[in-house]
């Protein structure tokens, strides 16, 4: 066993080991190859102006939005706290409740971060 080895992305483990072009968890039996890992974790979410996101900010809406199934539209300005960030599911990346609509996917290129 090397010393090297990453654990465990799913539960940490330790106790990590290689089988040919994957590494292998003995306690979850999770596989994974480094490369793929490395390149997710390297994913970073900017918002309009080009300010990094991360989970739990508060960003304001740049752009009136209109909502399906509701005849009233998110209006410019309106702010959402404690936003998550998650894989993009068609170009959305947030997670997020708006105040008087729920929670719903916002792209990131509509919002701006509050510093």
């Amino acid at each position: 066993m090397s010393d090297s080895l990453p654990p465990c992305p799913k539960c940490s483990s330790i106790y990590t080991y290689e089988m040919e072009p994957l590494l292998v968890c003995p306690e979850c039996a999770h596989e994974w190859t480094p490369e793929v890992e490395a390149v997710e974790s390297e994913v970073v979410v900017k918002d309009a102006v080009g300010n990094v996101l991360q989970d739990g900010d508060t960003v304001t809406i740049i752009k009136d939005l209109k909502v399906k199934g509701s005849s009233t539209s998110i209006k410019v300005g309106t702010k959402v706290r404690n936003i998550r960030l998650i894989s993009a599911n068609d170009g959305h990346d947030i997670d997020a409740k708006v105040d008087g609509f729920g929670s719903m996917y916002l792209k990131s290129s509509i919002v701006k971060r509050v510093l």
